[in-house]
C-alpha cells in the first residue's frame, strides 16, 4: 500500500495530515504536481528514508493526473479533488478520497462526475463557482476518512 497525492490542488492542511499519517505508518508517499509544492521537512521524516517523493511533472494538461494513474495499483490510497482522475482510480480499485474527506466509490463516482459537469455548465452560463473555505472541520473530516481507509486496508492486508 502506498499513498498517492494529486498535490496541485490538495490543501496545505490536508498535505500535513497525509505526511504525518504516512510517517506514523511508514507508508510510501508520492506527491505529484505540475509545479514544486513546498513542504516543511519537520512534517515528513520519510524524506531521508526515500519513502517520500515529490514529483514535479511536465506542465502539460493532466500530466500529474496521468502519473498518479500510472503509479496507482489496487489497494493503494489516492487523494485528489480531480473527479475524472478519481474515476480512473476507482476503476483500478484504488481507495480514493478528496482533501475534504469525501470517499469516492464505484457507487458514487458517476453521480459526482454528473454534478461536476452540471456545475461546469452553470459556471459557463455566468454563475461563478464559489470557493469553499477549508477549516478545522474539513481537516478533521479528511483526517478521519484517511484514517478509516488506512486502517481498513491494513486489516485486509494482515488477513492475507
Amino acid at each position: 500500500m502506498k499513498l498517492l497525492v494529486d498535490a496541485d490542488s490538495c490543501h496545505t492542511a490536508a498535505r500535513v495530515v497525509i505526511q504525518k499519517r504516512a510517517a506514523k505508518e511508514n507508508l510510501p508517499l508520492h506527491f505529484a504536481a505540475n509545479r514544486p509544492i513546498p513542504f516543511e521537512r519537520s512534517y515528513h521524516p520519510l524524506v531521508e528514508t526515500g519513502l517520500f517523493v515529490m514529483e514535479v511533472c511536465p506542465v502539460e494538461k493532466d500530466a500529474a493526473d496521468d502519473r498518479i494513474a500510472a503509479l496507482a495499483q489496487e489497494g493503494d490510497i489516492a487523494v485528489t479533488r480531480d473527479l475524472p482522475l478519481a474515476s480512473r482510480l476507482v476503476k483500478k480499485n484504488v481507495h480514493t478520497l478528496d482533501d475534504r474527506g469525501r470517499i469516492f466509490t464505484q457507487d458514487n463516482i458517476r453521480h459526482c462526475l454528473s454534478l461536476r459537469n452540471f456545475n461546469i455548465a452553470v459556471a459557463g452560463n455566468g454563475r461563478p463557482e464559489r470557493a469553499a473555505s477549508y477549516g478545522s472541520k474539513e481537516k478533521k473530516t479528511f483526517a478521519d476518512s484517511l484514517d478509516r481507509i488506512i486502517t481498513s486496508v491494513s486489516q485486509i492486508k494482515s488477513k492475507i
